[in-house]
């Protein structure tokens, strides 16, 4: 490849990085610590490619790349910044930039971004998005994180199918409104609506709507989710839960882009960007029969997996801190945390992910009077300590429902034999089920027995009896 290759950097050792790389990569080359020289180069149309920094002495980057893109649409330009924010991508995506690489970048990754950039020039043009100032819907700067904001700024224009797999935690259904709250589908509505929390012999009413007369109680037409969310995006959450025959409803919806009402006969075409989210391994259950795999297959267009918390423990740090300034936005007390209670933060597993840090922030905050956060804090509200997994009776702590029910089955066949029926197999599951039911109605209580019985919905002596009976180990202060 050949070709000229502006590079604008405040920093002089990215400069000489950058200038040797590309050289050796067989570039003419032209360095500037500043954006007046490097727009002086553009506007006399000199230059193949740029590749600029965000924060110059003179000029924002995102600034200068709307006027790049006005004087000359196919120069590719190659954002590179150490804001390394889920804003910086989506702005990056939305001035015009050809890629956006978060600091510190691989220099192979670069100079293949440059080849492909060069061998397939393109002009587009790109509805502008509104300034939305510096909101932050994802938090983290992290490498897994980087990779996922660099994959939604390239899915923002688009209306693909999206999967978002990750753990209960995760933030599932915040990459979800990213995708469309900065999508070119964010003046229309977004409409979510989660399977696991609908009777299943209700879903397919939910979802496409019933006529009147349709079943018993039908009293009127009722619209669904998909004429909700009619010009939007429509959010299908643990999509692993929806029965067969509303699978097989949204499978014609995916491949004829039509659906008809429960009762009715006229199809309805439909226009919604379809974004799904599971935390199950849909390709076990598609062997097991249990899903559709020419669902599966329409709606993997996209795949995206959202690591768990402690595969990211870097943003820990970062994300406490957003939560403890949304706390203080709803009007609680202002509070920071010391260098030890950052340390606690970040050795702890995280089993329940960024969904358990929100939630342990908001207790803290809204429970102690400091001002400031100490790692003995920490170490309060998470019980066990910061290093300390959530326990269990037995099995894998990590394990799911299901896998610990498969794990049953297994144990009790391999010990009783096939024939015989496996005897307190109900109860020996209720049991890992209650274990970490009645532990985490105590840990949202401080060990208040009577109020995890109202959590609960339980008499105060039954819940005694159960922690009794599953030896749930107490908190300090347990009443």
């Amino acid at each position: 490849m050949t070709g000229t290759i502006l590079v604008a950097d405040d920093d002089g050792a990215i400069r000489t990085v950058l200038n040797q790389a590309l050289s050796r990569a067989g570039y003419d080359v032209r360095c500037t610590g500043n954006a007046a020289t490097l727009w002086s180069w553009i506007d006399r149309g000199e230059g193949d490619l740029v590749i600029t920094d965000v924060i110059m002495p003179d000029e924002n980057a995102f600034e200068l790349l709307p006027r790049v893109k006005k004087r000359r649409p196919d120069l590719p330009v190659v954002v590179i910044s150490a804001q390394n924010t889920f804003m910086t991508a989506i702005r990056a995506s939305e001035r015009g930039a050809y890629e956006y690489l978060p600091k510190p970048f691989d220099l192979k990754e670069l100079i293949s971004v440059v080849g492909r950039a060069l061998a397939e020039p393109r002009s587009r043009q790109l509805e502008k998005l509104p300034d939305v100032g510096e909101p932050m819907p994802l938090v983290g700067r992290s490498p897994a994180m980087q990779e996922i904001y660099r994959v939604l700024a390239r899915l923002m224009q688009t209306d693909l199918t999206v999967l978002i797999h990750g753990e209960s935690g995760t933030g599932k259904e915040l990459v979800a409104r990213a995708l469309h709250d900065y999508g070119k589908r964010r003046k229309g509505p977004f409409v979510a609506i989660n399977m696991a929390a609908i009777p299943k012999e209700l879903i397919e009413a939910e979802l496409f709507g019933y006529e009147k007369g349709a079943f018993t109680g039908a009293t009127s037409r009722h619209p669904g989710r998909f004429e909700q969310a009619e010009g939007g995006t429509l959010f299908l959450d643990e999509i692993g839960d929806m029965p067969m025959e509303a699978q097989t409803r949204l499978l014609r919806v995916l491949q004829e882009g039509e659906y008809t009402t429960v009762g009715g006969r006229t199809p309805l075409r439909t226009n919604v960007r379809i974004v799904a989210a599971t935390n199950r391994d849909l390709r076990q259950w598609i062997g097991q029969g249990l899903f559709r795999e020419d669902l599966y297959f329409r709606l993997n267009v996209v795949p995206l997996r959202l690591p768990p918390l402690r595969e990211r423990k870097e943003d820990v740090p970062d994300l406490a801190h957003h939560f403890f300034a949304v706390c203080e936005a709803e009007g609680l007390p202002v509070k920071r945390m010391d260098t030890e209670a950052v340390a606690a933060l970040q050795n702890h597993r995280w089993p329940g992910n960024v969904r358990e840090l929100e939630n342990l922030i908001r207790r803290i905050a809204a429970l102690y009077p400091e001002d400031v956060i100490t790692a003995q804090h920490i170490e309060n509200e998470l019980d066990d300590g910061p290093a300390q997994p959530a326990a269990t009776p037995a099995g894998n702590p990590s394990e799911t429902l299901q896998e610990s029910v498969e794990r049953h089955l297994s144990d009790y066949f391999a010990e009783f034999g096939s024939a015989l029926p496996p005897p307190g197999l109900y109860h020996r599951i209720m049991r890992d089920v209650e274990y970490p039911l009645v532990s985490a109605a105590l840990a949202a209580t401080r060990g208040n027995q009577i109020k995890a019985a109202e959590l609960l919905g339980v008499n105060r002596n039954t819940l005694r009896k159960k922690i009794r009976d599953l030896d749930v180990r107490m908190m300090r202060g347990v009443r």
